[in-house]
């Protein structure tokens, strides 16, 4: 399943999805603005620990040309029908609307920010024309990042195996956007004479810097909550997760990250669960009357992290803190095999039964809030059924378990949580 996570190795600040070609990018003549290079690697190697291994290849790339190139380098890299299943499924989640352009819209907010390109195919770094000077300084540093981890640890390889596990393939993003980040932090607090180790109100003020986007960037301020919110994270919360890193491990903090990565966005938000290796587990999802009328469309993880949006997005008052208390998350689309009809087949696990009884009754205001039709047809203690803007639905909780049927073709009964569809 390609959820967001592969356009987001294209899409989030575009630093790790650079390919084989960037058009008119130029860098036959000296360039006195990466004079700075050798200079710089030298101190991130000596905060981390590890040596610069190579020289690092640069060129610049017009920012004109930067639209072209993603639009081929998505063609490249996702098919057709692995962008629609992700935008059936952030449709049908209500995370975006109903007509919405995954693909242009990625296109459009990366092409609207993009400063600068580390390629860990081509191990080669691209400076934007248009940035300006204060801007493509950090970036240089926030990019030479990139190299000297890649030189070490082979981004690529990273990236690709947990290419099909959604939400450890986002922690892993956010552990190679985090340690940029907060070394190109460190690298400028450093020029005050201070560091981020001493200062946790500079760490603030450097993680909150990642998330001040308002209004100097329309396209991004148009975007669904579910595009900023995932765009932002391996920024802001991957700085916050590798400097708890380095406070517990100090230089060896850089290394580990990679040798041992987080396998869930749950890890990154909570780093004491990152240390005490605690795994989300996959709840069983529930269970189709008529299942042989069902073919699996795709599926995957959904993890706190969407949990968290999903919450912010349809019940922001009610739920704050309730998504630390997700354990899991797991769902599949499936598509009917005679009249294509889509449904959501979904389950969530929470850490105690007061959460999923929370999580349950704002589950329903999700489905209030995405849907303008929502008729109940029966309600107990432990179940909702009716009908929806796509279908029938069953909303039930067992336990510490949440569940949900949505789009089906006639109404649900209520049943016991089994995995079908294996």
């Amino acid at each position: 399943m390609i959820r967001i996570r592969k356009l987001a190795a294209i899409a989030i600040g575009i630093h790790l999805a650079v390919g084989a070609l960037f058009y008119r990018a130029h860098a036959q003549a000296p360039d006195p603005f990466f004079s700075e290079i050798d200079e710089i690697m030298a101190e991130l190697s000596e905060i981390t620990g590890l040596k610069q291994l190579k020289k690092v290849e640069y060129a610049r790339i017009g920012k004109a040309d930067v639209k072209q190139f993603l639009e081929d380098r998505v063609k490249e890299a996702v098919k057709p029908e692995e962008i629609r299943a992700e935008e059936l499924m952030l449709r049908k989640f209500g995370f975006v609307p109903a007509d919405f352009d995954l693909k242009g819209a990625m296109i459009e907010l990366l092409s609207e920010q993009a400063a600068a390109f580390y390629d860990y195919r081509k191990k080669k770094l691209f400076m934007v024309d248009s940035a300006s000077g204060l801007l493509q300084h950090s970036v240089l540093v926030h990019e030479l990042a990139h190299a000297l981890a890649d030189q070490h640890f082979n981004l690529k390889r990273y990236v690709d195996r947990v290419a099909n596990e959604d939400d450890a393939s986002f922690a892993r993003l956010a552990v190679m956007e985090g340690q940029a980040t907060w070394l190109m932090s460190e690298y400028l607090t450093r020029r005050t004479g201070q560091s981020l180790k001493d200062s946790p109100v500079l760490l603030k003020l450097m993680s909150s810097a990642t998330e001040v986007m308002s209004g100097q960037y329309p396209v991004f301020d148009r975007a669904p909550l579910y595009l900023r919110e995932t765009l932002l994270f391996p920024y802001a919360q991957g700085l916050l997760f590798q400097h708890a890193v380095i406070e517990k491990l100090d230089k060896a903090g850089f290394a580990e990250v990679f040798r041992r990565p987080p396998v869930s966005t749950q890890q990154i938000l909570h780093p004491e669960k990152y240390f005490e290796n605690a795994k989300p587990v996959r709840p069983p999802l529930p269970e189709l009357e008529n299942s042989r009328a069902w073919r699996k469309f795709t599926e995957g993880d959904l993890g706190e992290l969407e949990h968290a949006i999903l919450l912010k997005q349809y019940a922001p008052e009610e739920s704050e803190g309730l998504a630390a208390s997700w354990r899991g998350g797991y769902y599949r689309m499936l598509e009917h095999k005679a009249d294509k009809r889509m449904a959501l087949v979904y389950a969530s696990e929470w850490a105690g039964e007061d959460a999923a009884k929370k999580f349950f009754e704002l589950y329903q205001k999700v489905l209030r809030g995405k849907w303008k039709t929502f008729e109940v047809m029966s309600e107990t203690e432990h179940a909702v059924a009716g009908r929806g803007d796509d279908g029938y639905f069953l909303l039930s909780r067992d336990g510490t378990r949440v569940s949900s049927l949505e789009g089906l073709d006639a109404p649900a009964r209520p049943k016991t949580s089994v995995n079908a569809l294996n």
